[in-house]
């Protein structure tokens, strides 16, 4: 399973970014993908997470409505929008493949080996 991000870098508050995790190894279809966050001094936050074999589809609470996951299944890639950028954005973004999707509340603590992750991008947002 490998999985690369690509799309990061800086912008200014306001603007937008799009992520994409280019993939390999596994199919969409029986896996859930999603975007992990972790800014400077801050615990990893589940960012967004879909699956298509149960129709799972969430959100950050701090992203929600202005980020949005999405995936090209014949590509093997996903994707996440990021619009209306906050200097509080900014961390760096990992795309990650997993059997479902964590509870919300779990990404701080998931265990080493739960999922597949990249190796992360980073984002800067600038006031």
């Amino acid at each position: 399973v490998q999985l690369v991000e690509s799309g990061g870098g800086l912008v200014q508050a306001g603007g937008s970014l799009r992520l994409s995790c280019v993939t390999s190894g596994f199919s969409f279809d029986d896996h859930a993908i999603g975007w992990v966050r972790q800014g400077p001094g801050k615990e990893r936050e589940g960012v967004a997470c879909m699956s298509s074999f149960d129709g799972r589809l969430e959100y950050g609470v701090s992203v929600k409505g202005r980020f949005t996951i999405s995936s090209d299944n014949a590509r093997n890639t996903f994707y996440l929008q990021m619009n209306n950028l906050k200097p509080a954005d900014t961390a760096v973004y990992t795309c990650a493949s997993f059997f479902v999707c964590p509870d919300p509340a779990d990404y701080a603590r998931l265990p080493a080996g739960f999922g597949s992750w990249g190796q992360g991008t980073q984002v800067t947002v600038s006031s």
